[in-house]
C-alpha cells in the first residue's frame, strides 16, 4: 500500500487542535481546545473530546504517540486535563482518559508562574505534569534549555543523587531535528524552529514568543512535502526564525506546502500593533519572505472563527482579522498556491467539519467533506526526494 499521511485541523473556534496521522499509524496531536459548549449539538464548534475518542476507538487505541502543547494559552490547552491521563497524580488517571506516550512542551511551560485567575488551573496541572515527567526522566521532550530551567532542575536532580546533566537528552534545541521520528522509518521528521533560549532568559516569559514552531517534513513515494506548524508566534518570532534559519543555511526548512498560520489569523503575526492596514496588513520584510516560500499548489489554514469579507470584519479588534486574510490570500496567489481555508468555515459556518489533507504520491490533497460532494482531487506538485 502506498504511503498516505494525514493532517487534520479541527473546528474549535478561535483555538487550535491539529492531528498528524502517519501512514504507519503513529499519531501526533498539536494542542487541545475543547469548550464545554461544544457538547451542545446546536453549536458550530466540534465536540473535540467525543470526536478524538471515536477516532482512537476506531483503530483500537487509547493513546497518542505524542501530544505537543505549543504554549499554555487556554485556547490551546482547554479541557486537556479532563481528557488526558496525567502521570503525576492518581486522580487524573483511569476512567477512560487518553494516554500521552510522549509529551512535548516548550521550556516556558515549566517555568511560568500562574496568577490567581481560575482559568490558570489547567496550565498549573500541565506544568506539574511536565515537571513530573522531566524529573522522572521519561515520556517527555522539552524544547529549549534556558538557564532558568537548568537552575530549577539541578538541585532537584541532586536530591535524587543524579548529575546535573542526567536529563540533557530530553532537551531539544531550536535548529535541530526531534529524535524519535525519521523519514526512513516513519515518513516524517520534525525540525524545531523555535523556541530560542532567549525567549525565557531575557526578562519576563511571554507565552506566545516562547511557543513551539516546527517544520514537519513528510516523505511519500519518494517525494518531500513540508508543513509549517506554528503556535501563537508574533511577527518578531517569525522574523527571528527566518533570519536564524537562513544564517544556518537551512533555507529549505522555510518552504511550505501547508501552513497553519499563527494566532487565528491575527495581523500581529504580520506587522506590529497599529499597523493592521485598511484592506491588507503589509508584512514585515522577513515575514514577507516566509510567505513567498510557499510552494506551488500550497494551502494555508487559519484555525479560527469565520472571516467574512464584510464591513464589520474590517473593524474587528480581536482576531481573526480580514486584513490579515487578504494578505495571506494575496501571497498565496503570488506563489501559485491553491486555497486559504478557515476551520470554522468548511464546509459551512453552521456545522463545520475537520479539514483533512492527505499527503501521498499525488501530493498534498484537500479531502473535501463528503457532505458537499466527492472528495477533491486537488493536489500539490510533488518534488522528488534527493
Amino acid at each position: 500500500m502506498a504511503d498516505v499521511h494525514k493532517v487534520v485541523f479541527y473546528p474549535v473556534g478561535n483555538g487550535d487542535t491539529t492531528q498528524i496521522v502517519l501512514s504507519g499509524g503513529r499519531r501526533v496531536l498539536f494542542d487541545f481546545c475543547h469548550r464545554d459548549r461544544a457538547e451542545d449539538t446546536d453549536t458550530p464548534e466540534i465536540d473535540l473530546k467525543s470526536r478524538l475518542k471515536d477516532e482512537l476507538k476506531a483503530v483500537d487505541r487509547d493513546y497518542f504517540d505524542v501530544v505537543a502543547f505549543t504554549h499554555a494559552d487556554l485556547d490551546h490547552i482547554q479541557g486537556s486535563t479532563d481528557f488526558f491521563e496525567l502521570q503525576h497524580a492518581k486522580k487524573y488517571q483511569g476512567e477512560g482518559r487518553i494516554k500521552i506516550r510522549e509529551l512535548w512542551v516548550p521550556a516556558a511551560m515549566l517555568l511560568e508562574e500562574a496568577d490567581k485567575d481560575h482559568q490558570q488551573e489547567e496550565f498549573v496541572l500541565l506544568r506539574q505534569e511536565a515537571r513530573h515527567r522531566l524529573l522522572e526522566g521519561k515520556d517527555i521532550l522539552v524544547f529549549s534549555k534556558p538557564k532558568a530551567l537548568a537552575d530549577w532542575l539541578e538541585p532537584r536532580l541532586k536530591e535524587r543523587g543524579e548529575a546535573a546533566s542526567a536529563r540533557d537528552h530530553l532537551f531539544i534545541d531550536a535548529g535541530t531535528i526531534v529524535p524519535g521520528f525519521s523519514l526512513a522509518s516513519d515518513g516524517v521528521e520534525f525540525f524545531c524552529h523555535s523556541p530560542f533560549i532567549k525567549h525565557c532568559d531575557e526578562g519576563d516569559i511571554i507565552r506566545n514568543r516562547a511557543s513551539l514552531v516546527f517544520n514537519v517534513r513528510f516523505l511519500a513515494d519518494g517525494a518531500y512535502y513540508d508543513y509549517l506548524e506554528v503556535g501563537d508566534a508574533t511577527w518578531e518570532e517569525m522574523e527571528d526564525i527566518v533570519r536564524t534559519t537562513r544564517y544556518h543555511k537551512n533555507d529549505d526548512r522555510l518552504a511550505w506546502d501547508l501552513y497553519n498560520i499563527p494566532h487565528h489569523c491575527s495581523y500581529l503575526v504580520l506587522n506590529e500593533e497599529g499597523q493592521k492596514g485598511d484592506k491588507e496588513t503589509e508584512p514585515k520584510p522577513l515575514v514577507k519572505e516566509l510567505l513567498l516560500q510557499g510552494k506551488r499548489d500550497a494551502y494555508i489554514v487559519s484555525c479560527s472563527k469565520p472571516i467574512p469579507d464584510i464591513k464589520e470584519s474590517y473593524e474587528q479588534v480581536q482576531p481573526p482579522h480580514i486584513q490579515a486574510r487578504n494578505t495571506y490570500e494575496r501571497y498565496l496567489k503570488e506563489v501559485g498556491g491553491r486555497k486559504f481555508l478557515v476551520t470554522m468555515e468548511e464546509p459551512n459556518a453552521n456545522k463545520p467539519e475537520p479539514i483533512v489533507f492527505e499527503i501521498a504520491s499525488g501530493g498534498v490533497t484537500w479531502k473535501r467533506s463528503a457532505s458537499i460532494g466527492a472528495p477533491a482531487i486537488i493536489t500539490s506538485t510533488p518534488p522528488r526526494a534527493g
